[in-house]
């Protein structure tokens, strides 16, 4: 590829442009989410020239930091007129003496094109353990048809007019409970031990329920025990959960195995995976919008078989974590009960897995298993609240990851 200065880079969807290192750093991935399309309203204000500034909760820490950028579900190409890196002084406000330009390839700007994504170049930032970092993004003036965001942040964010990717705070930003144009960070570790966890699901991974920035999804949970563990405190949790998301057809971004690849393998330094996927399959069978919404447990049991076979041929050990109860949620039926029994079972018993961690068990009744104790339920009879998504984290045993 031929480089032009102060030219825009291009990137392409198979990896970002790299250069020759002599001891090239250790990339773990510490925060991720998977993103989905996000249609502009026509109605409302573009999105272009604007600043999105995102929070993001970090897993471990490390010394130096690269961000990823995505376009993936862009149809045409984003220009990235600019983007800073910074911790985050809380709310919209970032640490001024930790900001940094990012640059791509040795440039201040990017172009992304449709369906790809792009790392930054490495920053030299020390990041703690459970840091909150802001990432700014400057959109200049461009036509944009759709947004590449992960809409279920539970966590605030700010949308401001201009380029202001480095000021201190935000005046009269907007504040949104998504995270647009940001996928991933990493960053550079240096013990043997380094790792990350991928939590693989739907909107019970995802965190809905949870208090808002509060950090209370069962994977926040679990990142918690790690860190305070001397040896498991190299691992971090990537939690990439979708609301609304379905082993098998594409409704809330695509099927957990359509993007397997892009949300889990490609991530860096993926050591473990908690698969834990399905109940939106089985729910959808009572409320079918159409033929292929009526699903079997064979059909669920194989798309898990499935991606359990890809991420152990990665390298990759694969945990099954079991369908917790959803009886009384608006979507249940006997028939779909039958369905959870019979792919918890095989999740138990099948031995496709390296360990199975006990969702269902953990979480339910014992009076009356087909329901959520009341103690952990959020009322929807679907979801756990902040307790039960402590309950679920603090559950996991720590050993499967040493």
């Amino acid at each position: 590829m031929k480089i032009i200065p102060n030219a825009i880079i291009l990137f392409v969807l198979s990896g970002p442009l790299t250069f020759a290192q002599a001891n090239p750093p250790n990339w773990v991935g510490t925060w991720a989410a998977a993103p989905v399309e996000k249609a502009v309203n026509p109605e409302m204000a573009s999105p272009a020239n604007s600043t999105f500034r995102n929070v993001v909760h970090i897993s471990r820490g490390g010394d130096a930091v690269r961000v990823q950028l995505t376009n993936e579900f862009g149809k045409e190409q984003l220009v990235v007129g600019g983007a800073h890196l910074a911790l985050s002084a809380g709310k919209d406000a970032i640490q001024p003496d930790t900001d940094h330009v990012l640059t791509f390839g040795g440039q201040p700007q990017a172009m992304i094109p449709a369906g790809a994504a792009i790392y930054s170049d490495p920053v030299p930032l020390h990041v703690n353990p459970l840091a909150d970092l802001a990432i700014s993004v400057y959109l200049p003036e461009q036509s944009l048809h759709e947004e590449t965001c992960h809409m279920l942040a539970s966590s605030t964010n700010y949308v401001a007019a201009g380029n202001v990717a480095s000021a201190a705070a935000l005046q009269g930003a907007q504040a949104v409970t998504e995270w647009c144009f940001v996928k991933g960070v990493d960053v550079s570790a240096k013990d043997a031990r380094a790792g990350a966890i991928v939590a693989f699901g739907d909107s019970i991974t995802d965190g809905a329920k949870s208090t808002l920035n509060g950090n209370h999804r069962w994977p926040d949970v679990l990142v918690g025990r790690l860190q305070g563990n001397k040896k498991t405190a190299g691992l971090s949790v990537l939690n990439l959960g979708i609301s609304g998301n379905r082993l098998l057809h594409d409704k809330t971004g695509p099927s957990a195995m359509a993007r397997f690849d892009r949300d889990v393998l490609a991530e860096s330094g993926v050591k473990y995976l908690i698969l834990f996927e399905g109940i939106n399959d089985i729910g959808h069978t009572a409320q079918p919008l159409g033929p292929a919404d009526v699903i079997t447990a064979q059909e669920m049991i194989l798309a898990l078989g499935q991606m359990a076979m890809c991420a152990k041929e990665h390298g990759i050990k694969v945990y099954g974590a079991t369908l917790a109860p959803y009886e009384g949620a608006k979507y249940y039926s006997p028939a779909g009960e039958e369905i959870r029994q019979a792919v918890n079972a095989w999740i138990r018993t099948g031995g496709a897995f390296d360990g199975v961690i006990d969702f269902d068990k953990i979480t339910r009744d014992p009076s009356h298993p087909g329901v959520y104790l009341p103690a952990v339920d959020s009322g929807d009879h679907l979801h756990p609240n902040d307790a039960g998504y402590k309950t679920m984290g603090d559950a996991i045993d720590l050993t499967l990851f040493q």
